[in-house]
């Protein structure tokens, strides 16, 4: 059977390769006085809290299933709204938020209407591999730019500057970030986005992180900058829904019926059973608790980083938001008499039954020298995991 160039283009999410051979291993150990502890994939511990759960069941037992429009619950349009107001103080109108099935649908969405064969989009080296993988789907070329922790391993406007070509469309960001949980400044994104509109170009940021803020310097929306900039947000993150495959775009007021033209014919719309459940998520007691949540994932990263660091798994730049630690494993992996993210993590999995993801998805800018770690479980696991790499590492 001969397969498509664009599948064949798309590489294997090495994420979920490391995941599966943790799960065969932690089959093996589940009995054990050390069974697997899981800081490889970046999945809350949390679930939808009660008022969610409860709005899904009513919407099920009263036969509220049919499809919605496909812009989505008109609603929940009004509420997202709402929080980006009350949480932001930015003003976007719900007629500009377009749900769609999670984040990844709205990323296809956004590229298909915008991205035409050949067309490049620049977005930095380290980064979530899907969102590479996505504009591929689209016929286009992510063109990944290698940063550093001095740069908060985030793009720059002179890099941007500097990568521009004749075939380049837009940008793709993301603040904060999927594997480094760090945040661009305000300023630094100001200005590249200033780059990009004089040259005719789209910014697109990812901002499914963003309620998982914990620096108020960085905590703000790029909505705030510009109309133009369009932003990719999801309920599976903050919100606890990951399962539900529930996210929104908000998008300029001309990209709206091509959005809605777009999803009618892919998606016809996202989960109707999801929508309902999610308009309880801006509930009070609902937010409260997210809030709650939010500071006991801040309290994670605070016991968890400096942990790494002392066992000279080194994090170069704290993150300042999400839930996740990037760090430095190359003297670590020297200790175990290996090379590189890869074997370590490997090495990790089956000598300290703890599974970790490698720096290979992520990029190729000394990605090799660098594993993630997902602070997304409790504290007890956290400090479990510490032990066992003390114990392991000296």
């Amino acid at each position: 059977m001969k397969i498509a160039q664009r599948a064949q283009r798309i590489e294997p999410f090495y994420v979920m390769e490391v995941a599966k051979a943790a799960a065969e291993r932690a089959a093996l150990v589940a009995y054990t006085d050390a069974p697997m502890i899981f800081l490889n994939i970046g999945e809350p511990d949390f679930t939808a809290p009660p008022l969610v759960q409860e709005a899904a069941v009513r919407a099920v037992h009263d036969g509220i299933t049919q499809y919605t429009p496909a812009l989505g619950l008109p609603e929940l349009r009004e509420r997202i709204s709402a929080w980006y107001s009350t949480r932001f103080g930015v003003n976007v109108p719900a007629r500009r938020i377009v749900i769609t099935a999670g984040a990844s649908a709205a990323l296809q969405l956004a590229y298909l209407a915008l991205i035409e064969a050949g067309d490049e989009v620049l977005m930095p080296d380290p980064s979530y591999p899907c969102n590479r993988h996505f504009v591929s789907a689209a016929e286009g070329r992510a063109v990944l730019v290698p940063t550093t922790a001095a740069e908060r391993f985030q793009l720059s406007a002179e890099q941007v500057c500097a990568h521009w070509t004749a075939h380049t469309r837009g940008v793709l960001l993301a603040s904060p970030s999927n594997p480094t949980g760090t945040s661009i400044h305000p300023v630094a994104l100001r200005a590249i986005h200033n780059e990009v509109s004089q040259r005719g170009g789209i910014t697109l940021i990812d901002e499914i992180y963003l309620g998982l803020s914990y620096d108020a310097q960085f905590g703000q929306s790029a909505l705030a900058m510009d109309d133009q900039i369009i932003s990719i947000n999801s309920f599976s993150k903050y919100f606890n829904m990951t399962g539900w495959r529930l996210g929104w775009l908000v998008v300029p007021d001309a990209l709206v019926p091509v959005m809605e033209r777009l999803a009618q014919n892919l998606f016809i719309c996202a989960s109707t059973v999801a929508q309902h459940a999610a308009l309880a998520c801006f509930e009070a007691q609902s937010m409260a608790e997210y809030e709650r949540r939010r500071a006991e994932f801040k309290a994670r990263r605070d016991y968890f980083v400096p942990a790494l660091n002392a066992l000279g798994l080194n994090v170069p730049v704290l993150p300042d938001g999400a839930f996740y630690a990037w760090a430095d494993c190359t003297a670590a992996a020297n200790k175990l008499g290996v090379t590189g993210s890869w074997d370590f993590a490997f090495e990790v999995m089956h000598r300290a039954n703890l599974a970790i993801t490698p720096g290979r998805d992520f990029g190729s800018a000394d990605t090799s020298r660098f594993v993630r770690f997902s602070t997304a479980r409790s504290l007890l696991e956290l400090k479990d995991a510490v032990a066992r790499l003390h114990t392991l590492l000296g």
